[in-house]
């Protein structure tokens, strides 16, 4: 069973967590989890790392992240989309020009309250199930980051959002913001994560796909855990190094000849391949890249 990462399409109905123990037995893997949470009414890229690829779990989090949904105004629910309970209903709906302006404001830094309707968890308990018993908490607010966002009108209360975002945007909330600064209220229609972690729709596979396949054609969609971080630079290591490396101990760019800055991130290999992720870090006798998860 190969380590690394499968990409899946999820569909409408399963949570997060049913289609990681599906992917489990398909795949016939040991460990297996998933990097961030859909919700079941929504879809799209849903990455699951797969035995020595669930160390790579904290890193694949932290990425930004890139949806379209359905905004539909008039509307708000205690779950800020429409699989809620109705609490206030409006006809006065604003014009497109006003809901695009609006949009458009959210676009920077800003300071968003967690749903109740959420797995964050307070005292160990999750919001959503919290929520479930009737109980409501204090939520913190917390900034999150809007890189892009903009919207196409379907017809006079429904809108479809573009949204590229910081870990830990919820789009429920970003709806239901943007509903309050209209006056007239909204939530969230349909949501598709269109991309994730530095993988797309294109990478992905449905599970019906994957039930399709054979073993072999299933292993041959796994991306190897390397690829989670190809983005950064690689770093082969000579034998005396990479046996350092392996023991968790830092390498001195000065003795390897390199030059690289503070908090640089790098892929350590070896001559078998890669084995782990390094961090350029400071140490009393110089710079050094320091090992800090082993693959």
């Amino acid at each position: 069973m190969k380590s690394g990462v499968i990409i899946i399409n999820k569909e409408i109905g399963p949570t997060s967590q049913g289609v990681v123990n599906r992917v489990k037995r398909l795949l016939g893997a040991s460990k297996a989890g998933h990097t961030g949470t859909l919700d079941p009414m929504a879809t799209g890229v849903l990455p699951v790392l797969l035995e020595r690829g669930v160390k790579a779990s904290e890193f694949m989090l932290s990425s930004d992240k890139h949806y379209v949904a359905t905004f539909l105004l008039g509307l708000t629910t205690d779950t800020e989309d429409v699989t809620g309970e109705t609490i206030t209903e409006s006809d006065l709906i604003p014009t497109e020009a006003e809901v695009l302006s609006v949009v458009e404001s959210f676009v920077g830094e800003y300071m968003q309250t967690p749903p109740m309707y959420s797995a964050l968890k307070v005292g160990g308990k999750k919001l959503c199930d919290l929520a479930r018993e009737g109980i409501t908490v204090e939520r913190e607010p917390r900034q999150v980051t809007i890189h892009s966002l903009t919207a196409e009108r379907i017809s006079e209360r429904e809108y479809t959002l573009d949204v590229h975002c910081s870990k830990g945007t919820y789009i429920r909330t970003l709806c239901a913001d943007i509903g309050a600064r209209l006056g007239s209220g909204g939530c969230m229609k349909t949501l598709c994560r269109a991309s994730a972690s530095g993988f797309s729709l294109a990478d992905a596979h449905t599970l019906a796909e994957l039930e399709n396949m054979t073993e072999a054609e299933r292993e041959g969609c796994i991306f190897p855990v390397e690829y989670i971080f190809r983005a950064l630079p690689e770093v082969k290591l000579p034998v005396f190094f990479a046996r350092l490396a392996h023991s968790g101990l830092e390498i001195y760019l000065k003795k390897i000849n390199l030059d690289l800055p503070l908090g640089a991130r790098v892929r350590l290999s070896d001559e078998q391949g890669f084995f782990a992720l390094g961090e350029v870090r400071k140490f009393e006798q110089g710079s050094a890249i320091k090992p800090i998860r082993q693959f």
